[in-house]
């Protein structure tokens, strides 16, 4: 996958194009595959009302739809998989559940923010989305609290937190604990996600098989940036939604988080990816 490099790495005010990809043939391919297509993962705000209905792209049935490949986005400058710079995957603790602290030599810094627990059903396309991916691995990653990404931004260059990898288990799944991202000026609040055929590909940071990203409801991130340390999040937020985000304007019902919990407890966060 051709991958967006950025020469200043540090200037993270620029939004959006830290995201853009230089070029988007094959993510263009993915997407005009799963057009017409409902969402997999049913996206449920706070009041438990499903969030499909008012997402584009969903004019066909339950029972007449495909299985999509999940869409293919750009890994954006911060992978840390190697193709920009550092690479955590072949950091001796990187295959973890709980992603909010650092690891390793690094400065042992803990992400704060409102707790999110993360859950990614992996699932064979090709048969429907009826079969899971068992030893499959998945690398996520994400901005903290301040919008900065542990290894790049300014003041995080030594944490290497909210970065991690699970292999799936026999119902294809994977689990991180982790917090609620901030949101930065240009992009709408998301996860960055790798798939790897196993464990062995993405601990030796080779053979990505799929790289997209998760977005969360509006509901949800004005309720957590309603809250201590996301001042920034909500000035950002105010102008961006989900049809103008760079990434997700052409489409995001695949990549729609399905939501449960509150600030106060925590969240979850769900959402089935077809590779």
């Amino acid at each position: 996958m051709h991958r967006h490099h950025d020469d200043e790495v540090h200037e993270h005010d620029r939004g959006l194009s830290h995201d853009l990809p230089v070029l988007a043939r094959r993510r263009m391919i993915g997407l005009m595959a799963g057009v017409g297509l409902i969402p997999l993962a049913g996206c449920t705000s706070e009041d438990g009302t499903s969030a499909a209905g008012s997402s584009k792209g969903s004019g066909a049935s339950a029972s007449t739809a495909e299985c999509a490949t999940i869409p293919d986005e750009t890994a954006g400058p911060f992978p840390g998989d190697g193709s920009n710079g550092v690479n955590v995957l072949k950091e001796s603790g990187v295959v973890r559940s709980d992603i909010t602290k650092s690891f390793g030599d690094s400065a042992g810094g803990t992400a704060e923010g409102v707790p999110l627990t993360v859950t990614l059903t992996v699932v064979d396309a090709a048969s429907g989305c009826g079969t899971p991916r068992e030893g499959a691995a998945v690398y996520i990653w994400h901005c903290d609290r301040a919008g900065d990404y542990s290894l790049y931004s300014e003041g995080v260059t030594d944490e290497n937190y909210l970065r991690g990898v699970q292999e799936t288990d026999d119902k294809g799944q994977v689990t991180f604990t982790s917090i609620f991202p901030g949101c930065y000026s240009g992009r709408w609040p998301h996860i960055h996600f790798e798939v790897y055929g196993s464990l062995a590909d993405a601990t030796a940071a080779t053979s990505i098989t799929n790289t997209s990203q998760l977005a969360f409801p509006k509901d949800v991130c004005d309720t957590v940036y309603a809250t201590d340390g996301y001042d920034e999040s909500v000035r950002n937020l105010t102008n961006l939604s989900l049809e103008t985000d760079g990434i997700f304007n052409d489409g995001y019902d695949q990549q729609l988080a399905a939501m449960k919990g509150s600030a106060a407890d925590g969240y979850t966060a769900t959402l089935t990816v077809p590779v």
